[in-house]
């Protein structure tokens, strides 16, 4: 007897954890639908999350809308993603929260977390255009401040030396 039911609880459990994988497995893609995507872009000490989900098309850099962010020329470099994207965009919200840097480097990094969220958020046809376009606007820029080096006033500069 002792047995019979050690085999029944073990069937019992492949049974009970059989059925507890079906159900996490239907709320994980339900639950993954409502999500929002996040993505990230970067551009020397500029850092940008992007936070894209469905909605009627709002645009907000910082919590501000992006149509009245200044200086202009900041504003038509983060709008490129969206020209490129065009209609899809008036389904989704994004959301973008910029730190650190310049508001050119600023004007980047939301560019590129934008053009990353909506190729993410729409597939893999969004994601070539965005690279025939142009390349940065799915790979961050690498490209980093040098550190200052122990004998100059920066990275390169150097005292001056006189001979007389």
């Amino acid at each position: 007897m002792s047995e019979q039911k050690g085999k029944a609880t073990a069937e019992q459990k492949g049974k009970a954890t059989a059925e507890q994988k079906g159900k996490a497995t239907a709320k994980g893609k339900a639950t993954a639908k409502g999500k929002a995507i996040v993505a990230m872009g970067k551009r020397k000490r500029a850092i940008a999350r992007a936070a894209i989900k469905k909605g009627q098309g709002t645009v907000r850099i910082n919590k501000v809308p992006l149509e009245i962010w200044e200086p202009s020329l900041a504003r038509e470099k983060m709008m490129e993603p969206l020209s490129i994207a065009g209609e899809r965009t008036q389904k989704v919200d994004i959301d973008v929260n910029v730190k650190g840097g310049g508001y050119m480097g600023q004007a980047d990094a939301a560019r590129t977390a934008m053009a990353r969220g909506l190729s993410e958020y729409f597939g893999e046809e969004l994601l070539g255009l965005y690279a025939q376009r142009d390349r940065s606007l799915i790979v961050s820029d690498t490209r980093r401040r040098e550190p200052k080096h122990p004998l100059g006033r920066g990275a390169r500069k150097k005292r001056q030396k006189s001979y007389r």
